[in-house]
């Protein structure tokens, strides 16, 4: 049976790398859908837990996980041998950026590396990670054709990115439309029928890169965007206009105009990093990306701006210099009602104020601790803090940087005597404390 016809009757056995945001609740969806599926992932802690059913991401339900376990449906692995044993091979690795801020695609080209060790004739490999464009056909294409076969000719080869949203209710991954595209006719339509088994609506494009393209551009307008409005607050602060009031009144058109709102930095994998994957790239033909890096340096400096706003807010209402007062950040994560703390402003806050000698803490309900790690500075190792009405009449200053939905606002407003808002949280929320927007 050939690969199409595989993909056509739910046969072909489907290889997921990496089993994180992306990767896992794509795994589940092919499971769902009654797919094999082996998933790998060379973190051990992540495997041991996933092995034993045990779900790893918080704001994903997924109820089968440990039926699908028990039935050997979904089998977890950190050996990239089975992968001679399956049809389909979807990557979905990191792609962080390193120290310069250039793309750091060490994930993919050593996963590819494994997989061009056991790679088959007719199996179909895509990539999904965030990239600039050329990196599908030029970097991991060169990279699997170590193995002797030939890219879209020995085997299949196609990009499609992902665009989960971590912690929205409305989109999952099968309703999300999933964009395709591949250089060969044959890799179009395999990638092309293997999607529409789980998503509802698949969008082919005429080349892998337009596809990266794609993904950068989406997150691009987000970043460029939310930089607008992040500096249309420091610009309206002086004026004693609040910026928050102003977008919910320019909503109010029904065309031409589309929210977004300020916050204290950017945080997850996309937004922060994406637009940096086409800066690089577009060095190569010696074009700069003003507007881009633009955007990036306003969204880089809201923490410091929201420092500011702490310290003038404890001189003006409290009398006490930002050295040694108590400080409580509210939510480690850097959007509401998930468990991912990846690029999260609220480290970048801590270690700010850290270094003013503030005397910080945290409460999250989802993330227990910041990992113990250089990568976190000061903050390395903090516990969150059990939100009682005794520990925040301690407190100086409370700083809300994510709410999530479990909050307990009106405990906060009861007992607080300095509140600084990254996100308009205390807008109905009736309090006798002081509050500056920031």
């Amino acid at each position: 049976m050939n690969l199409e016809k595989k993909i056509i009757n739910i046969k072909a056995k489907i290889a997921i790398i990496g089993l994180g945001y992306v990767g896992l609740p794509l795994a589940y969806a092919f499971l769902e859908k009654k797919f094999q599926v082996i998933g790998i992932d060379l973190d051990k802690d992540k495997t041991i837990k996933l092995s034993k059913g045990i779900n790893i991401l918080k704001h994903l339900k997924l109820k089968n996980l440990k039926k699908y376990i028990k039935e050997k449906k979904f089998k977890i692995e950190s050996d990239f041998k089975k992968i001679k044993d399956v049809d389909v091979i979807i990557l979905c690795v990191p792609t962080p950026l390193n120290k310069f801020r250039e793309p750091d695609l060490s994930y993919i080209i050593n996963s590819a590396k494994e997989i061009s060790k056991f790679l088959k004739k007719n199996q179909l490999v895509i990539l999904e990670s965030s990239t600039f464009p050329g990196t599908t056909d030029e970097n991991l294409s060169n990279e699997l054709e170590k193995s002797g076969l030939k890219a879209n000719i020995d085997f299949s080869l196609s990009y499609s990115p992902e665009r989960e949203d971590p912690g929205n209710k409305e989109f999952n991954t099968a309703s999300i439309p999933k964009i395709i595209g591949a250089d060969s006719l044959k890799s179009k339509k395999l990638s092309k029928l293997l999607y529409e088994r789980i998503i509802d609506k698949v969008v082919v494009v005429s080349s892998a890169k337009v596809a990266e393209a794609a993904k950068l551009t989406e997150n691009i307008f987000r970043s460029v965007n939310i930089a607008l409005v992040n500096e249309l607050k420091v610009i309206y602060d002086p004026m004693g206009i609040d910026v928050w009031e102003v977008i919910e009144a320019a909503s109010t058109k029904p065309f031409g105009y589309m929210p977004f709102y300020p916050g204290p930095g950017l945080g997850g994998h996309c937004i922060p990093i994406d637009p940096f994957y086409l800066t690089y790239k577009a060095k190569e033909f010696d074009i700069s990306t003003k507007f881009i890096e633009l955007a990036g340096e306003i969204n880089t400096s809201m923490p410091t701006y929201v420092v500011e706003k702490v310290i003038i807010g404890l001189s003006e209402f409290l009398k006490k210099s930002i050295n040694s007062s108590k400080i409580l950040v509210i939510g480690l994560a850097y959007k509401s009602d998930i468990d991912d703390m990846r690029e999260s402003p609220a480290v970048a806050l801590i270690n700010l104020l850290m270094k003013k000698r503030a005397n910080v803490s945290y409460h999250d309900d989802l993330i227990k601790n910041i990992p113990s790690h250089k990568k976190y500075g000061k903050s390395s190792g903090m516990k969150s803090k059990k939100l009682t009405k005794k520990f925040i009449l301690s407190q100086d200053a409370i700083l809300i940087v994510t709410k999530h939905s479990s909050l307990n606002l009106n405990l906060i407003a009861q007992n607080s005597k300095l509140i600084i808002d990254t996100r308009n949280a205390m807008k109905n929320i009736k309090t006798k404390a002081k509050i500056i927007k920031a």
